[in-house]
């Protein structure tokens, strides 16, 4: 499983259906991905005739996106080959890049662990299908569970029925199945309610429009970014008016990695860099007047001022002697001043 760099997130490009039922565009979207710095790209292997019955009706976004007004018919043209996935998790390797895959279909879920997968994502829909979770974590891999449509119990219970399998690691990816998701359907704050509840990595499965809410849930701490990628959204098809193209995802890829790194480690000190502007920046005591050795300090011989050369302005000094002389505008510093048991630093 690919695994996060410290607090970077592991970022997943949804692929998904994207390529249309072409090899020709999954090769390129495996280019995309990898271009701008995902860590895994990842697709949808299914069949058609096994996911969906005659009676399945598209959803209205596939409706209005492909025109068509059921569901196998669409998914029939978005099928990929054993021989497409071959020459796609090559092309991955071939450029550096995860290859992972959506098993609808549990019958190919072999063969597309023999091609080099690292783990298993589950989709949301699929949540609730616990026989196919039993043969998903029945692999041993690490799996990634999107939790879209789901209540905590549901997402519960798929943990238990994927855990008691023997799955490895079982991230899980909070989501809303809407495609695009409105800002106000996100409820990124279950981000920290599923880390809470569930002891296991969460991250985020992102349907929104533009980048920002998956900026804004890595700075929430979601250990994955799932985000769909499509080489123009002006295409056919259910999913590319829902994804980013290339440029904007390798710009988001970048603020990602920005925002990750400006979270550290939580601990409140000084970062190193700041030295400079603290010296500058800070106050500290400087004499008013040429003091000799052997002066006791009084409120009118000295003053806070600009830069931070000598004893901080938290430290009392009036009443402490000088071991040697300043200068009138010259900082005080500790080592110009004797040991005061009472009123000392």
């Amino acid at each position: 499983m690919t695994r996060s760099t410290g607090k970077r997130p592991v970022i997943i490009a949804e692929a998904g259906v994207n390529h249309n039922g072409r090899r020709d565009l999954a090769l390129r979207l495996v280019d995309a991905a990898a271009d701008a710095g995902a860590d895994l790209v990842k697709f949808q292997a299914f069949s058609a005739d096994t996911l969906a019955s005659d009676a399945s009706p598209a959803a209205s976004y596939q409706r209005e996106r492909t025109g068509a007004s059921a569901q196998r018919a669409m998914l029939k043209a978005l099928e990929l080959s054993a021989d497409d996935f071959a020459a796609v998790a090559a092309h991955c390797r071939s450029r550096g890049i995860g290859f992972l895959c959506t098993p609808f279909d549990v019958e190919q879920l072999d063969a597309l662990i023999a091609l080099g997968m690292p783990a298993v994502k589950v989709a949301s829909g699929e949540l609730t299908n616990h026989p196919a979770l039993r043969r998903f974590g029945a692999s041993g891999l690490p799996v990634y569970l999107s939790t879209g449509m789901a209540t905590l119990a549901e997402v519960r219970a798929a943990l238990d029925a994927l855990r008691a399998a023997g799955a490895g690691e079982v991230t899980a990816l909070h989501c809303t199945s809407l495609y695009p998701a409105p800002p106000e359907t996100l409820n990124l704050a279950a981000i920290a309610t599923l880390r809470e509840a569930l002891a296991t990595p969460v991250g985020y499965s992102d349907h929104s429009l533009g980048a920002h809410m998956a900026v804004a849930a890595t700075a929430l701490g979601a250990c994955v970014i799932e985000k769909h990628l499509t080489l123009d959204r002006a295409m056919q098809g259910p999913d590319h008016a829902a994804s980013l193209e290339p440029e904007p995802f390798a710009r988001m890829v970048r603020e990602i990695h920005e925002v990750a790194a400006a979270l550290g480690d939580g601990e409140k000190r000084p970062h190193p860099l700041e030295a400079e502007t603290a010296y500058v920046a800070r106050r500290s005591w400087h004499a008013t007047r040429d003091l000799p050795v052997g002066a006791v300090l009084g409120a009118g011989d000295m003053a806070l001022l600009r830069p931070a050369a000598g004893a901080p302005g938290d430290r009392a000094l009036e009443g402490r002697r000088l071991l040697a002389p300043v200068a009138a505008g010259a900082p005080i510093r500790e080592d110009a001043l004797a040991p005061d048991a009472g009123n000392g630093p």
